[in-house]
C-alpha cells in the first residue's frame, strides 16, 4: 500500500544522483507512487532515447497512482483559488490532487506551490 505521494521534483533529484536525495529514497521501507502527471513530466524532460530508458526504469520503482474524476474536479477548483494569487500551475494542482483525495503526504522541494494545496502534507523530505 502505498503511504506517499512523489512529485517530479524528488524524481529529478533521484535521476540526477543527488546524494541527499538517493539516501532518502534508499532508506523508505513502503512503498510511494507517483501521478501520471509527474511520470509525464518526467519523460518530457528525457532529450534522449537513452535518457528516456534510464527515466522509465526510475519511473519503474514507484506505484503509478491515477487520477479520478473527483482529483481533477479538485483540481479545477484548486486552479481557480490559487493561479492568480500564488502562480500555481495546472500540474502542480493534479499532483496535489491525489495526494488530497488520499490523505497522503506529498514529498516535494516545491514547498511554495504545494503548502497552498496540501498544508503540512507537503513535506521536504530531505535538504
Amino acid at each position: 500500500m502505498t503511504v506517499a505521494i512523489v512529485d517530479t521534483t524528488v524524481v529529478i533529484h533521484l535521476y540526477r544522483h543527488y546524494p541527499p536525495a538517493r539516501s532518502w529514497f534508499g532508506s523508505l521501507s513502503q512503498p510511494v507512487g507517483i501521478t501520471p502527471i509527474t511520470w509525464m513530466e518526467v519523460m518530457y524532460g528525457a532529450g534522449s532515447k537513452a535518457k528516456q530508458s534510464v527515466c522509465k526504469a526510475l519511473l519503474g520503482q514507484f506505484d503509478l497512482i491515477h487520477l479520478t474524476s473527483a482529483d481533477q474536479d479538485w483540481a479545477m477548483q484548486q486552479m481557480e483559488q490559487f493561479r492568480l494569487s500564488h502562480g500555481i500551475a495546472f500540474s502542480d494542482c493534479f499532483i496535489a490532487s491525489v495526494a488530497h483525495r488520499l490523505q497522503l503526504p506529498l514529498y516535494t522541494h516545491n514547498l511554495k506551490d504545494m503548502t497552498p494545496l496540501l498544508g503540512s502534507r507537503a513535506i521536504k523530505p530531505y535538504a
